[in-house]
């Protein structure tokens, strides 16, 4: 059986991206006070200009964007 590719969310990658990826990934930007994600030019962003802007370690914020993110896709 082939293994499904594992995701891994970047700050790289623009708010946009992660959203699509799962809309409740917002959870975890609005827990940082960044509200960017419902303006229309904020979504895209990366999430390290996002990050910068919001004066949030970026390392920090991606760790907790990739936690959730794999616990809400983690095969049960």
């Amino acid at each position: 059986m082939k293994k499904e590719k594992e995701i891994e969310i970047t700050k790289d990658m623009t708010i946009d991206e992660v959203l699509q990826l799962d809309e409740s990934l917002g959870d975890v930007f609005m827990g940082f006070g960044m509200h960017c994600i419902f303006c229309h030019l904020g979504i895209e962003e990366t999430v390290e200009e996002a990050a910068s802007v919001h004066e949030v370690d970026v390392d920090f914020l991606v760790k907790k964007l990739n936690e959730v993110y794999k616990q809400n896709h983690s095969k049960k």
